[in-house]
């Protein structure tokens, strides 16, 4: 009788357990290359800007349902370091070859959340990018096992696809097509009542777009920009329609994003997924953002819903780092975040049911940058950044202000002696200031503000920095007068470099610990190799 009552118990408690399991959230985490902080609910908090003009319905969707954050800033305003941060939890410097673009290899040694999820019981993959400095080898979660793709990848060309079709709203629908037979593949693939974890990282936000897609493809006029654009930008036409086809593509992916939440809510399964939705940096092609640690090149987008879990139409104040997001998912898998991860979960944050500041601790977010465009620069050195972000306060330090913030101008080091012409600076990224993507935004820079007054514009995008910069951002909320040299603000600078060294310290970054050579040598420099076409196959 009593080895009965044990063996039932037991039975009962292995249910319990599985059925637990069962019941752990799903996680749809919608992360699109290149998109900063342009969304049309972050309009309603303040006016006057892009988010007058651009159009992101199923992103607000997400936010009014569940939490819109108005402080949220990625470790490192270029792709591969700030998945490296994203994946890891853990700060982009601490992540070894990660913490650069072009030669970046995946330390294996290192967790990541899909990982640890997948060893846990969860179904893990994703469509278009996720963390690609290599090959597919060398990604962080084995991407050739958790790609689904089979449907296509024109999304990825959004503007360049559509633009081309004679009917638009068939061309866009086909591409929606593809991006539901990828997501309906991975669906396919997991077990009956297996959670899941499933990334969406389409990269049409990335440059390079078609230019006037933004009217042509989602009507949106380039001159109901005017006035709207960020202060370190030339209020110009060519500039707006440029901006305007940066919307178009964002409006693109709000599209995707549209439709991934309904198929969840056709499924029944919304309500029991954590629907996280943001994007990797700053804006692509336009002077300090990508690569950039201004907000215009850190601040991003970020909205999370999570059904009963997560009470909705609150707006969160709290400073947050994409890599938070890395023990915030682990925990919800009823995972314990491992130690090495800097990152704070959000779960305690989302579940409060609070809006404003609800977490006295999270007052501050540090980021910053080595090494993105490997020839930027002589011998493929860095331009490294770090930065610390308050309330009231952008305190930068620039380790190295000799060298030039993007580049220099004749790019891959070698001194041709010549200016680059529009159509190189429109299409070629290499051509010049190689950390700043080519655009006509880039050419307008380089070649119409050299000189006399628009010459301001020139410096914003190109100029050497000094080593300190500091910006009062109650007054100046575009941060283009730095008051690091301002005895007036002597106080505040000490004290936000003191609180960003000691940070930097307490996290090991290699920058500040030792002789801080780590990231000016081999393997971190040296001269890139881009990888060898293939011979084409005989026929």
């Amino acid at each position: 009788m009593h080895k009965t009552i044990v063996r039932l118990s037991l039975f009962a408690f292995l249910i319990t357990t599985a059925t637990f399991a069962d019941d752990r959230p799903n996680i749809l985490f919608a992360f699109a290359d290149d998109w900063g902080k342009n969304a049309s609910i972050y309009a309603e908090l303040e006016s006057g800007t892009p988010n007058d003009v651009v159009r992101t319905p199923n992103f607000d969707r997400v936010a009014r349902e569940g939490v819109l954050f108005t402080n949220a800033y990625v470790n490192a305003p270029s792709c591969t370091p700030c998945r490296s941060a994203l994946l890891s939890g853990q700060y982009f410097f601490r992540t070894g070859l990660g913490a650069i673009l072009q030669g970046a290899v995946w330390d294996s040694n290192i967790p990541s959340y899909p990982l640890i999820l997948k060893e846990s019981g969860y179904h893990i993959g994703h469509t278009y990018k996720v963390w690609s400095p290599g090959t597919p080898a060398n990604a962080p979660y084995g991407a050739r096992e958790t790609a689904y793709g089979k449907s296509g990848s024109k999304f990825n060309g959004f503007s360049q696809f559509v633009s081309q079709q004679k009917d638009i709203q068939a061309g866009k629908q086909k591409l929606l097509d593809e991006v539901e037979g990828n997501f309906d593949s991975f669906l396919k693939d997991r077990k009956p009542g297996q959670p899941f974890c499933y990334w969406f990282g389409p990269t049409n936000v990335h440059r390079k777009w078609i230019q006037g897609s933004g009217k042509k493809l989602w009507g949106i006029e380039p001159d109901d920009l005017k006035g709207k654009l960020p202060a370190f930008l030339p209020d110009v036409h060519v500039v707006r329609e440029d901006f305007a086809d940066y919307l178009g593509e964002v409006h693109a992916f709000d599209l995707a994003l549209g439709l991934l939440i309904s198929k969840l809510e056709k499924m029944g399964e919304l309500d029991n997924t954590i629907v996280v939705v943001s994007g990797d940096h700053g804006a692509p092609g336009f002077p300090r953002g990508k690569c950039n640690l201004y907000d215009f090149g850190v601040s991003v987008s970020l909205a999370i819903r999570w059904g009963d879990e997560v009470k909705g139409g609150r707006v969160v104040d709290d400073f947050v780092n994409l890599m938070d997001l890395a023990p915030t998912f682990v925990e919800a898998g009823n995972e314990q975040p491992p130690k090495v991860m800097t990152g704070r979960s959000l779960i305690g944050l989302l579940k409060s049911g609070k809006s404003g500041q609800v977490e006295a601790k999270r007052n501050y977010v540090v980021t910053g940058r080595e090494r993105h465009v490997a020839a930027a620069r002589t011998e493929m050195r860095p331009y490294p950044q770090r930065a610390i972000r308050t309330k009231d306060f952008l305190y930068i330090r620039n380790f190295k202000p000799e060298r030039w913030p993007m580049g220099t101008a004749t790019g891959y080091g070698r001194d041709t002696g010549t200016w680059p012409n529009e159509d190189q600076l429109t299409n070629n990224t290499f051509s010049a200031f190689g950390d700043l993507d080519a655009s006509p935004t880039k050419a307008y820079v380089a070649l119409e503000c050299r000189e006399g007054e628009s010459a301001k514009y020139f410096d914003y995008a190109f100029g050497r920095r000094p080593g300190e910069e500091l910006y009062d951002l109650k007054k100046d909320p575009h941060q283009i007068n730095n008051v690091a040299a301002e005895s007036t603000y002597a106080n505040a600078k000490q004290d936000l470099s003191a609180r960003l060294m000691r940070i930097l310290k307490k996290n090991k970054d290699p920058r500040v610990t030792g002789d801080g050579s780590t990231f000016e040598n081999p393997p971190y420099t040296g001269e890139f190799r881009r990888p060898a076409r293939p011979a084409p196959k005989k026929k």
